[in-house]
């Protein structure tokens, strides 16, 4: 199965489980596993909304019999730099504690929280809350192990772990300390630790083996903490979303959030735009803040089989290397497992007749290619594109023939049905019995209709 992802709104844990959970045929089974797991003090329910006349899902999160509230302040100003969130969910607060113990805190979520911290000389640390409830703390090992815990699918709990990791590594990075001194309040993580649960869960209950997704719109403006005024994306969803297409667009406020983020960089194979799929289901995850547009992520499920797959193309202009040492650099791509290069004259500035080279492979052979054509050629520098390939099922036998055995290719798929003779086998027979190329090809198409006779 495969599932497009559309974040024109940007991304929340909540958004995307509220969104995968409409594509289920039984959301009261998700519910049931997920409140099976009796996360400590965690309620989830999921409410059906309506922004700009379409219907979706709200998830909602309580921990403690507390709901995750977002504080949404109009920021259309700079004057009004008051912390605000668009999503209701995924904001923790790390706290960082130096040798000095000073204590610094990052509401990296939709809280607005007073906090006063006295120091006196024995290092305790009072904090009092504008809260009716309690935080606890919690270190990244005890996240880690909470998850680890937990009566789920190891594969699940795999998934799970490695994008809590992208978040770890995120305020870690942004606060200058290892993993083991980031501490999150209690509300904010057990929020955040539901929607990354509810979401690897989901898509392994839907059986989504890839999942694509559209560039994140993640909002502009800034966002105020007890750090200063920052910019938005928050400091951590930027670390995340390194490599990932984004775009800041002219909606004031913060619109993916580091849990969405993490669980966007984990999970999507590719950022673009959507290709064409034959669409089975759709569902809308909606977040908190009405705008103008919908404020919702909406995903596309394709359960049709896809026999495409994807391929890198690799390309560069010369104009200035002798046919030799191109072909010479064309065999090495090759030898490389390159699964083409061809070569095709253009015309570049000035009428300067020149070849653009391009070679064709899978993904993840891109760096090698590119390797071997900066290194190879006088380019300085070449062209990427990910394309889509259909192609035939493909196998080989073997026929007797009078110059000795020769492979045949065959091909089907998409009702025809393709088979000619190995290149190679014909051109070493023919070497060998001192015979013309043609002579022993005809023979081996004459051994391979007697065989199918």
């Amino acid at each position: 199965m495969k599932l497009y992802l559309e974040c024109n709104m940007g991304a929340a844990g909540d958004m995307l489980m509220g969104a995968l959970i409409e594509l289920l045929p039984d959301r009261d089974l998700f519910l049931g596993r997920m409140r099976a797991l009796q996360l400590p003090g965690v309620e989830i329910q999921c409410d059906h909304t309506t922004k700009c006349g379409i219907t979706g899902t709200k998830m909602r999160v309580f921990v403690g019999g507390v709901e995750e509230q977002s504080h949404d302040t109009d920021l259309s100003s700079e004057s009004a730099h008051t912390h605000q969130h668009d999503h209701d969910h995924d904001h923790s607060h790390t706290h960082n504690h130096d040798h000095d113990h000073e204590h610094d805190h990052e509401h990296d979520h939709e809280h607005e929280h007073d906090h006063e911290h006295e120091h006196d000389h024995d290092h305790e640390h009072e904090h009092e809350h504008e809260h009716e409830h309690t935080h606890g703390h919690f270190g990244y090992k005890d996240i880690c192990a909470l998850i680890d815990d937990l009566d789920l699918a190891e594969n699940v709990k795999k998934e799970a772990l490695e994008v809590y990791r992208l978040i770890g590594e995120a305020e870690s990075a942004v606060h200058g300390v290892s993993l083991d001194e980031i501490h999150f309040h209690e509300v904010g993580t057990m929020d955040a630790v539901a929607d990354i649960i509810g979401c690897c869960l989901l898509v392994h209950m839907l059986g989504v083996d890839t999942i694509e997704a559209s560039p994140i719109h993640v909002g502009s403006g800034f966002v105020k903490t007890s750090h200063g005024t920052l910019p938005v994306p928050a400091p951590a969803t930027a670390h995340i979303l390194k490599g990932v297409p984004i775009y800041g667009g002219q909606i004031k406020g913060e619109l993916c959030t580091p849990t969405g983020a993490a669980l966007l960089k984990h999970f999507v194979t590719r950022f673009g735009e959507m290709e064409p799929m034959a669409v089975s289901k759709i569902g809308y995850g909606m977040g908190t803040k009405d705008f103008e547009a919908a404020n919702c992520v909406r995903a596309y499920l394709s359960d049709a089989s896809d026999a495409s797959e994807a391929v890198a193309e690799v390309s560069c202009n010369l104009d200035d290397m002798t046919p030799e040492a191109l072909g010479y650099a064309t065999g090495l791509l090759l030898d490389a497992g390159a699964l083409d290069v061809f070569t095709t004259p253009i015309y570049m500035k000035k009428n300067r007749p020149a070849t653009m080279l391009t070679c064709l492979c899978r993904p993840d052979d891109t760096t090698e290619m590119t390797r071997l054509i900066l290194h190879n050629t006088t380019t300085f520098g070449v062209r990427y594109r990910t394309l889509r390939r259909d192609v035939l099922d493909y196998s080989t036998y073997t026929v007797e023939t009078p110059y000795g055995t020769i492979r045949i290719k065959s091909a089907s798929g998409y009702g025809t049905r393709k088979e000619k003779p190995e290149y190679e086998d014909v051109r070493q027979a023919a070497v060998r019995h001192d015979k013309p190329f043609s002579e022993i090809y005809a023979a081996a198409m004459d051994a391979m209709r007697a065989q199918q006779s």
